[in-house]
């Protein structure tokens, strides 16, 4: 509530100041206002103190000698007595303050009011704190500027809008008859932002895993979870600031976003990644066919999340590069055993052996002698031949134990 005390008295000169109980940042002494122009006649005052009894000495009476006494009184008057209202589409009272003033923060805010000649004093306040009175600044804040003073307009402005700034406004004016206001709320709208958002997290297969993503900004912005990494790329939609997935799945890894949204700024955008643990399982493992003297590769390839460590095997012996001509490469997800001059001894089945921290598998592969299997893919492909003298049909057959070694054997008849 605004106070004021304006005290006269003989003694005193009739400049003295009279100073306000006002918030720390309007307590400004008021002998800068125009002392002139805001002097308050009191007419007849002899007859009135003649008319009056006599008072106990020491006694003072209040008088409004004061020029700003005029404006507290009146600001005190409105906010009392005459609460502003906000003004409507088509009200003929004045003052005319703009309808709702809305806002980004970082932005300005102009505050009107429209007057006519019946004004003969003007103010703008932010709840009871005064910030214009006319053409004098009682605020403290250099954000506060005066950009009209006209007998139709009055008109401030705000700069580098806050959230504090955010409130009602009033319009205070003293017209011959009383004060009256009129009232607009300032609405500061503040983009989106992800303040706290879930770390990268690695859990295994069938655990449960929750993701947090929490957002500021007015209005307050509604967040959306999404899974990136699938193939058609377009993963489930959760609204809500907790993501939850229960016995999570291998396929279920990769990158989720989280959008924060109020529509006062584009979306703030983060991510989360999550990895999901699962034991390694042999997705190709191809048998291959090389001629002896030649250069021959047998591959292994397996998923695994770790990446799995793999070991070749020859029956029960280990292999290892170096041993025997051969060489074991391990290269991601994918394995290797080159044979680099393959000898018959080399033909026949070998054990890839995948293994990581959740377990292992493994898989056969041959490496057989490929001139023998071309000679019983050619004979098992030929078409009968047949004797046109004699109409007998001679046909041969061969059965072959594929990817035998060292020899195939075969019946005629």
């Amino acid at each position: 509530m605004v106070l004021a005390s304006c005290v006269s008295a003989r003694e005193k000169t009739r400049d003295a100041a009279c100073l306000l109980p006002l918030s720390p940042a309007l307590s400004l002494p008021l002998q800068t206002l125009d002392l002139n122009l805001l002097r308050i006649q009191h007419r007849g005052r002899r007859q009135r103190q003649q008319r009056q009894p006599a008072q106990p000495r020491g006694h003072r009476s209040l008088k409004m000698h004061h020029p700003a006494c005029w404006i507290v009184f009146s600001v005190t008057t409105a906010l009392l007595f005459i609460p502003g209202v906000p003004v409507r589409s088509g009200d003929a009272t004045f003052p005319k303050a703009m309808d709702n003033v809305t806002v980004r923060q970082g932005e300005s805010a102009t505050l009107r009011c429209t007057i006519d000649d019946r004004v003969t004093r003007v103010a703008w306040l932010n709840r009871s704190t005064i910030l214009y009175a006319g053409n004098d600044k009682w605020s403290i804040d250099p954000r506060v500027i005066i950009l009209v003073n006209t007998p139709t307009q009055y008109s401030i402005m705000i700069q580098n809008v806050d959230v504090y700034d955010e409130g009602p406004y009033t319009c205070s004016v003293q017209t011959d008859n009383h004060p009256k206001t009129s009232r607009v709320h300032l609405i500061v709208q503040v983009p989106p932002q992800i303040m706290n958002i879930s770390s990268d997290v690695t859990v295994n297969e069938g655990s449960s895993v929750t993701l947090l993503c929490l957002a500021i900004g007015r209005p307050e912005p509604t967040v959306t979870w999404r899974h990136l990494s699938v193939k058609d790329g377009q993963g489930f939609v959760s609204e809500d600031e907790y993501l939850e997935i229960s016995d999570i799945k291998r396929d279920q890894s990769g990158e989720y976003e989280c959008s924060a949204l109020n529509d006062v700024a584009a979306p703030d955008v983060r991510k989360v990644k999550i990895t999901v643990n699962y034991p390694p399982y042999i997705s190709k493992a191809k048998n291959t066919g090389v001629s002896v003297g030649q250069k021959g590769i047998l591959s292994c390839e397996a998923s695994a999340v770790p990446t799995a460590e793999f070991q070749w095997f020859k029956e029960d012996t280990r292999l290892a590069t170096g041993l025997d001509g051969v060489r074991v490469e391990s290269r991601g997800h994918i394995s290797t055993l080159t044979f680099f001059n393959v000898s018959e001894k080399d033909y026949g089945n070998y054990t890839c052996v995948a293994t990581n921290k959740l377990g292992n598998t493994n898989a056969s592969i041959t490496l057989y002698d490929i001139g023998i299997f071309k000679m019983t893919y050619q004979l098992l492909m030929r078409k009968p031949m047949i004797s046109q003298a004699n109409n007998i049909e001679k046909q041969y057959v061969m059965d072959c134990l594929e990817c035998a070694s060292p020899s195939t054997q075969s019946r005629y008849w």
